[in-house]
């Protein structure tokens, strides 16, 4: 499954104009997948994308340090300080966030302990059953699916007929979320708060995404196809139509006090 799962997103970088074919083989570093491209993609999973995401770890903890948390209610606590500017309903860094942080971080470990030590395959949810097998380079899958994580995503990238279209859109449905700050243009934070035109976007968004999780892990038909391009449309235009139903319908108003 790795091994096919590497041959399917590797090409889809073959899709780019004039660079495609020269950036697949860069990546891939050979003509074939051998085990040049496995040190590669060990590398990057193992070294490089570890190494990022302490980096963004260390950098929220500082933005959490000096800027503060803010709150689900969306209640602006700068409005109500003591005499020395200390916001009246905020709390120390320590021991508070820190010990709340202990409180989910020993779950989250318990949890990947018994994972990693005693059900490592997950039934093949976390690793699937086809890797326990040989890889044939003459043997092509009937069908390949993503794990059940990436399968969303797969479901938009079959739901465009184009290839390099399709390879777009997959990487537009991620992208699109570092914009969602800037395409809310509600007055309030907490979707309690929230009129219903965002309640109903978000039960529609929340219902394409499930579908579309289904849709990448079952083989293409018809039917399943036309369904993965109306999820794609009513995915999408969640994030492209929040300016407009956030800036027009009424919402409650927010308390001034947490």
């Amino acid at each position: 499954m790795s091994y096919w799962g590497a041959q399917v997103i590797i090409s889809l970088f073959g899709a780019l104009p004039y660079i495609g074919e020269s950036l697949e083989l860069w990546i891939r570093g050979d003509y074939y997948i051998s085990g040049i491209t496995v040190n590669r993609f060990f590398a990057l999973h193992v070294v490089a994308l570890p190494l990022v995401l302490i980096a963004l770890v260390f950098l929220h903890l500082i933005a959490l340090h000096e800027v503060g948390a803010g709150n689900p209610e969306g209640v602006d606590i700068e409005a109500h300080t003591d005499e020395d500017g200390v916001p009246l309903d905020s709390v120390p860094f320590f021991p508070y966030k820190v010990l709340n942080a202990l409180v989910g971080i020993g779950v989250f470990m318990t949890v990947f302990a018994i994972i990693m030590f005693f059900f490592p395959e997950g039934g093949g949810y976390f690793i699937e059953m086809a890797n326990f097998e040989k890889a044939n380079p003459l043997v092509t899958p009937d069908h390949i699916a993503p794990v059940w994580y990436y399968s969303p995503y797969y479901s938009i990238l079959r739901a465009v007929p184009d290839k390099l279209g399709g390879f777009a859109a997959m990487g537009a449905a991620v992208a699109i979320f570092f914009v969602v700050p800037w395409l809310d243009r509600s007055k309030v934070a907490s979707i309690r708060y929230k009129g219903i035109l965002s309640k109903i976007a978000l039960v529609l968004f929340g219902i394409s995404f499930l579908t579309l999780g289904y849709l990448g892990t079952v083989s293409v038909t018809e039917h399943r196809k036309t369904m993965g391009i109306i999820c794609t449309f009513i995915y999408f235009s969640y994030f492209l139509l929040m300016p407009v139903y956030t800036s027009i319908e009424k919402t409650k108003p927010v308390p001034d006090r947490l």
